[in-house]
C-alpha cells in the first residue's frame, strides 16, 4: 500500500484576496502522519486552527468557506485541490487573513511551489476511501448532480451547461492525478459580466480583475452600464455590442471553464479527508453540490468504519 505524504519543506505564497481585496500570505507546512489538512488563522488571537473537512464548510456562494466557532477562512479550494492531486495527506496551512490569495485564479502557482519544495513519504499507509457502491446527490432545482461508482482509480468526468451564447455545454475529464499539473491546474476561475454587479453589491470580488479570472460577456447591456462595470473592473471601456471572453491572457484550452470545474471538484472532495478510489460523473457541478456530496461521502465512510463524522 502507498504511504502517506507531506511536504519536504514549508513554502509561502502572497497575493490579494478575491473577495476581500486584502494582501494575504498563505504558508504550507509539513505535518505528521494522520494529521490531515488544517488551516490556522495566524492573524487572530490564539491563532485558531480549523480542520479542513467538509463538515466545517458553512458557505459555498462563490467559493468554499471553512468556519469554526465564528472563525472563517474562504477561497481554499484551489490550494486543497493541489495538495490532494500531489498525494499530500498531511499539511498545516497558515494564513494571515480571512481568505487564501486568489493568485492567478488557478492552481498553477501552488503546483509550482510544491514541485519546488518536493514531497516526503511518511511511514504510515494511506487510508483510502474505497467506494463500494454508488453514491449520488441531485439538486432538482439547478439540474446539478454528482454520482460516484466503484473503481480502482480516481477519475472525474464533468459536464457544465449554462444558458449562454458564449459558454456552451463543455466536458472535461481527468483519469490520472499525475496529469493534474499540466491538464487541470492552469484552468482559471470564471465569472459572467452579469454576475459582477450583484457580487459587488454582496461585498464580494473586491480583488477580482482580469489577471485572476476569465470574464464572460454574453448578454448585451447598455454602453453606459458596460462602461460603469469596466471602471469597476479597472479595464478600458469596450464596445458593448461585442460579446465574448474578456481576459488579458488567451484561453489555455477551449474548455478551460470545464477544466476549472474539475479543479473545484477535486478541491472540495479533498475535504472528504481521505484519498478516494472511485469514478465520479458530475453534471453542472458547483461548490454547493460538491460540499453536499463530500459530506455524504464522509457519512458513508463513518458508517463503514464505525466512527462518527468528526473521526472520519
Amino acid at each position: 500500500m502507498p504511504k502517506q505524504k507531506t511536504l519536504k519543506n514549508s513554502f509561502s505564497l502572497q497575493g490579494k484576496g478575491l473577495h476581500t481585496g486584502l494582501n494575504l500570505i498563505v504558508t504550507f507546512n509539513p505535518a505528521p502522519e494522520d494529521y490531515g489538512y488544517k488551516v490556522q488563522r495566524i492573524d487572530l488571537a490564539g491563532q485558531p486552527i480549523i480542520d479542513a473537512i467538509a463538515d466545517n464548510v458553512t458557505d459555498t456562494t462563490r467559493g468554499t468557506v471553512l468556519e469554526k466557532e465564528g472563525i472563517k477562512v474562504s477561497t481554499i479550494e484551489h490550494a486543497m485541490a493541489t495538495l490532494y492531486a500531489f498525494g499530500i495527506d498531511n499539511c498545516l496551512i497558515q494564513v494571515d487573513g480571512p481568505e487564501f490569495p486568489i493568485l492567478d485564479g488557478s492552481s498553477q502557482p501552488y503546483c509550482e511551489a510544491i514541485q519546488h519544495v518536493g514531497t516526503e513519504e511518511q511511514n504510515k499507509e494511506k487510508d483510502y476511501y474505497v467506494v463500494k457502491s454508488k453514491i449520488e446527490v441531485r439538486d432538482e432545482k439547478t439540474g446539478s448532480s454528482i454520482v460516484i461508482y466503484p473503481d480502482d482509480e480516481f477519475i472525474i468526468n464533468a459536464l457544465i451547461a449554462f444558458e449562454s451564447k458564449i459558454l456552451f455545454n463543455q466536458f472535461a475529464t481527468i483519469d490520472n492525478l499525475e496529469k493534474f499539473a499540466t491538464e487541470v491546474a492552469p484552468a482559471r476561475t470564471f465569472v459572467f459580466v452579469r454576475e459582477i454587479e450583484p457580487l459587488l453589491a454582496a461585498g464580494l470580488i473586491k480583488g477580482g480583475d482580469l489577471d485572476n479570472a476569465i470574464v464572460i460577456y454574453e448578454r448585451q447591456m447598455s454602453q453606459e452600464k458596460y462602461d460603469m462595470l469596466a471602471d469597476v473592473m479597472r479595464v478600458p471601456h469596450m464596445d458593448a455590442t461585442h460579446l465574448g471572453y474578456i481576459n488579458h491572457k488567451p484561453l489555455v484550452w477551449d474548455n478551460e471553464p470545464a477544466r476549472h470545474k474539475l479543479l473545484d471538484i477535486i478541491g472540495d472532495l479533498a475535504l472528504v479527508g481521505h484519498p478516494i478510489r472511485g469514478r465520479i460523473i458530475a453534471t453542472r457541478p458547483g461548490h454547493t453540490i460538491n460540499n453536499k456530496f463530500a459530506r455524504m461521502m464522509r457519512q458513508e465512510y463513518a458508517r463503514q468504519h464505525g466512527c462518527n463524522n468528526h473521526e472520519a
